[in-house]
């Protein structure tokens, strides 16, 4: 897709409000890694190319393996995730399609056994985040593949 609009330099000052956000997850007891997998899960969802293209290098260079990231939109299925990354991708999925109107009772039961309350209020604002993100995204288009781990840090 060819950028409709350069709104990291139009838009400068609104994604600038989006900045302290980051640096409030990076300080948070989430581990990195997980957030990473979220992001990408959530980019994979919304069919965001900068987005996926960005996460599966930080993942990479975080250690993830390819098989992981090959599988992931089927993680359900595959034996190689944990419990916790289970629950937490089953949260953002369930914030992320929004197919009712509130979380299913299962997925928050589950989300509750491996995030405290607050862990899990910082897992929603990632997860809302990393959507608002694709949005920006998806509206103006991005110079997919430009991406170089570390860039945004």
């Amino acid at each position: 897709m060819e950028q409709r609009i350069k709104f990291t330099e139009i838009g400068k000052d609104a994604l600038a409000a989006l900045y302290p956000v980051g640096r409030y997850l990076k300080q948070t007891t989430l581990d990195q890694q997980l957030l990473h997998l979220i992001y990408f899960r959530v980019s994979q969802i919304n069919g965001c190319a900068f987005c996926l293209d960005m996460h599966a290098k930080d993942l990479r260079a975080g250690g993830e393996t390819e098989q992981r990231l090959y599988v992931l939109d089927a993680w359900e299925e595959a034996p190689f995730y944990s419990d916790k990354e289970r629950a937490a991708l089953a949260w953002a999925e369930a914030l992320t399609k929004l197919d009712s109107t509130l979380v299913p009772d299962e997925v928050y039961k589950k989300a509750t056994e491996h995030f405290s309350e607050k862990e899990l209020v910082d897992l929603t604002l990632a997860v809302t985040t990393i959507n608002t993100y694709n949005r920006f995204n998806i509206a103006f288009g991005a110079p997919v593949g430009t991406y170089k781990v570390g860039q945004f840090a």
